[in-house]
């Protein structure tokens, strides 16, 4: 864009003052959980929120840590470049993973109920070589990212209001590392919950604004109108007539495979995920994943075909920012679609929707990228190799200096990709290359006993060496030489993506039959332990049993819940089994080969679709939840009042006091009961 919609006092208010009022929020939350929901903030509430999270907010969890930049700003670029079909295959190719991982979600907490890491699955399994080759792996894909994160929100706030990229990429993290060092992991939830209505509530203003309110546009027939005459001025090559207004499309599909591998890689490789899974009550972990897979599916697919499709149907009109021409490919490839549609659109009001927008899903994002790396360096670094016995106060220091330590490196190495030009766009396709080949692996190590030590620790690296030939001899084949644009194209990405996620095919059984299968039988699984937390309880004056997710299970109770994860396994592989083949086979391949061009009326159609699944979506993750936690909220709400009106005063904590008798009652408020003295 020649000249920014906003000012950099608009950019620098948001960016900074909306990242210390969710901070300020947070911290006003946690401390209203500790009063009257005795939430003591241990290190296993900071790291997994007792493992007591509803299927509601685990649902908006997922949908808000899978809203990332990329989310937004490539799938509406991909529909800029490549019509309809774009937001369809960004959408199904990075929803299918979701749906697949509530099967692994469900097998984590079968098989290993005290888990902290994904990791640590992994060390109890096949040792510290291959927990160290993974390690590297889970911190990769930490790295790429947030690393899309930043650059990618960085030039949004820079496009939108002229504030430095440097400046944006240094600033975005300071309100998020704040409130999730205050918070924990259930802070990230929380804040996961608002951002994701926000960005609900924001993309169906743009909806409607596109399809029934704006001037220019105002209705689905009038976009049908203009995509076609932009089809006569740009057919698209590959694409069925040269139209955006069908599914077949080549380079689409090419983008369609990438986005398939590189989000396998990002959500099997990234710590945060298996988080959310550890953080999830047993009985809601499934439903959790489902509900936000099925949600989060409209949001890239409304939003693309909503901006992209506006960005193309406005480029011929004086209202858009590069009138007469159209955008320059870098911008594209940086994310600014989306801003530009949305300022052709709404004009500054569109700016500021965008910016709050963007800074919702980096934040949010982040926010769950921040505790996963915490959590690594936290349990699968320092507990494991430096400091076995670490008390749960060195354990919660552990991760908040964690936060504070990738966060800033994070912002210095965003601000240096920008100055090298490597854009969201190039990383986006790029992660399947770098941490694809340790999906399979990964997941094997939960799903099938007989992968031995040297699938596990070999094909990993194995398969990121082939990968990275793939894509760099393709690279030159075709450019002649390597440079960002060659290396960036599709062709060399598509082989680099796919030789990363089936090179593990060929790898691991090779291996794993040429060495001799390991038979596993899934105890050292469960020995995995819980953080010792008993010196915060010591400090705090609490009984630890009563802090909420700390009561030890008894025997029958374990079972219990062994028998609800096993059937909700079951339940599982059959839902993912049918999703997927709905998502990627039964709904786009006829259309694909029919080279179908929508007419007016079918696109009319999708659209409608599309606007009715987002209001499921905001039903299932903004109103549920709250109908969910109603009970507790209310009795917050009250508690706080009788405080506030000096009625009741709250026990500061679950405290046990020795009676008089040589019984011990807890405080008041917590329970009535009276436990024998041991």
């Amino acid at each position: 864009m020649v000249a920014t919609p906003l000012g950099q006092d608009v950019g620098y208010g948001i960016v900074v003052g909306l990242g210390f009022l969710f901070a300020l929020g947070m911290i006003l939350t946690t401390f209203v959980l500790k009063r009257y929901n005795y939430e003591l903030q241990t290190s296993e509430m900071f790291s997994t929120a007792g493992r007591t999270v509803k299927s509601g907010l685990v649902a908006s969890a997922v949908v808000s840590s899978w809203t990332w930049a990329a989310t937004l700003l490539q799938s509406s670029a991909v529909a800029y470049s490549y019509g309809v079909s774009g937001p369809f295959w960004y959408a199904s190719g990075a929803t299918v993973q979701i749906i697949l991982f509530a099967t692994i979600a469900i097998e984590l907490k079968r098989r290993a109920p005290n888990a902290h890491t994904f990791l640590e699955v992994i060390k109890a399994r096949y040792g510290a070589v291959t927990h160290i080759v993974f390690m590297i792996f889970g911190l990769f894909t930490n790295i790429l990212v947030t690393s899309m994160l930043l650059t990618g929100g960085s030039a949004v706030v820079t496009s939108l209001t002229g504030v430095h990229t440097a400046a944006a990429c240094f600033l975005l993290p300071i309100g998020v590392v704040l409130y999730t060092m205050f918070g924990g992991i259930k802070a990230t939830f929380l804040t996961d919950y608002a951002h994701t209505v926000v960005i609900l509530v924001i993309l169906l203003m743009f909806a409607f604004t596109a399809y029934a309110t704006n001037d220019n546009l105002g209705s689905p027939s009038k976009v049908w109108d203009l995509l076609q005459e932009a089809s006569k001025r740009h057919p698209v090559e590959g694409n069925a007539g040269g139209s955006y207004l069908t599914m077949r499309s080549k380079e689409g599909a090419i983008f369609f495979v990438i986005n398939i591998v590189g989000n396998f890689g990002t959500v099997f490789c990234d710590n945060g995920y298996y988080n959310k899974a550890i953080a999830a009550s047993p009985v809601d972990a499934l439903p959790g994943y489902i509900m936000g897979g099925l949600s989060w599916f409209a949001i890239p697919w409304l939003a693309a075909t909503t901006m992209g499709l506006a960005c193309l149907a406005l480029e011929n009109n004086p209202v858009f920012p590069t009138y007469p021409n159209r955008m320059n490919p870098s911008d594209v490839s940086a994310g600014l679609v989306l801003p530009t549609a949305a300022v052709a659109m709404l004009g500054k009001g569109g700016a500021v929707a965008t910016l709050l927008l963007v800074f919702m899903a980096v934040t949010s994002a982040m926010s769950a990228e921040l505790i996963a790396v915490s959590s690594i360096f936290t349990y699968d670094f320092y507990q494991t190799y430096i400091n076995p016995k670490a008390t749960g106060k060195q354990l919660i220091g552990m991760s908040h200096v964690m936060v504070v330590a990738f966060a800033v490196a994070m912002a210095a190495w965003s601000t240096g990709l920008y100055y090298i030009g490597i854009s969201m766009g190039y990383l986006y396709l790029l992660m399947g290359v770098i941490i694809s080949s340790a999906v399979l692996p990964a997941t094997l190590t939960l799903m099938w006993s007989k992968q031995n030590w040297y699938a596990a620790t070999f094909t990993p690296p194995l398969g990121f060496a082939c990968s990275l030939i793939a894509w760099l001899v393709t690279a030159k084949k075709q450019g002649g030489e390597l440079t960002v644009a060659t290396t960036g194209a599709n062709n060399p990405m598509l082989a680099g993506n796919v030789v990363a996620l089936l090179s593990p095919l060929i790898f691991v059984p090779l291996l794993t039959y040429a060495f001799g299968p390991q038979n596993y039988d899934w105890v050292s699984m469960k020995q995995i332990r819980k953080g010792d937390d008993h010196d915060l309880a010591a400090a705090a004056h609490v009984d630890l049993e009563l802090v909420p997710g700390e009561r030890t299970h008894s025997i029958t109770e374990e079972q219990a819940e062994q028998d609800k994860l096993y059937k909700a396994s079951r339940i599982a592989r059959w839902m993912t089994v049918f999703m997927t083949l709905a998502f990627l086979v039964l709904w786009p391949m006829p259309m694909y080969g029919s080279g179908y061009i929508f007419s007016k009326k079918f696109f009319t159609g999708w659209v409608v679709v599309g606007m009715l699944w987002m209001f499921c979506s905001a039903f299932c993750v903004g109103l549920y939840p709250l109908w969910e936690g109603r009970h507790t909220s209310v009795k917050i709400f009250k508690s706080i009042y009788l405080d506030i009106t000096g009625r009741r005063k709250p026990s500061r904590a679950p405290v046990i006091t020795d009676g008089k008798d040589g019984s011990v009652t807890l405080t008041e408020g917590v329970s009535e009961k009276v436990m024998e003295k041991q």
